[in-house]
């Protein structure tokens, strides 16, 4: 029986900047490759503010779930951690923040982009105000 590869703690995936642990709420499998699990829980969160936005849609990327506003990606869920598209300027201000870190999942940030631990938004108050920091971003960047 043929073993399927596994990403191992310390492998460049797991190997990011920002402690964001995987949890038993969902395992995704591309080509034979175990991804790691993404946060529901959080992912249910977002869905139920971005639901009522006009012109978003979800998708599955980085073993996890992004959304996109106007085909432009704009947040997401990568392991426990919120993902932000903000803009250089407005995350270089949000990493002065507590929680939050550069996205950055290969070596290589993403620039414009943070990770939020939980800690960094624990009531739905706070999510929702970092999902409208990233949907205005993303409202200048016109249509794909």
């Amino acid at each position: 029986m043929e073993s399927k590869p596994k990403f191992k703690p310390g492998s460049r995936l797991e190997d990011s900047h920002v402690v964001c642990h995987p949890s038993s709420r969902g395992n995704f499998h591309r080509e034979g490759m175990e991804i790691m699990p993404y946060n529901k829980d959080l992912e249910a969160r977002i869905q139920k503010i971005v639901s009522s936005w006009k012109n978003t849609e979800s998708k599955k990327m980085f073993g996890g779930i992004c959304h996109l506003l106007n085909g432009n990606m704009f947040c997401g869920v990568y392991k426990d951690c919120l993902i932000l598209r903000l803009g250089e300027d407005k995350a270089g201000e949000a990493l002065e923040l507590p929680f939050v870190k550069p996205f950055d999942i290969t070596g290589k940030p993403m620039k414009g982009w943070v990770m939020v631990q939980e800690q960094g938004f624990k009531g739905e108050k706070e999510l929702k105000e970092w999902l409208e920091k990233a949907r205005e971003f993303v409202k200048g960047l016109g249509s794909k």
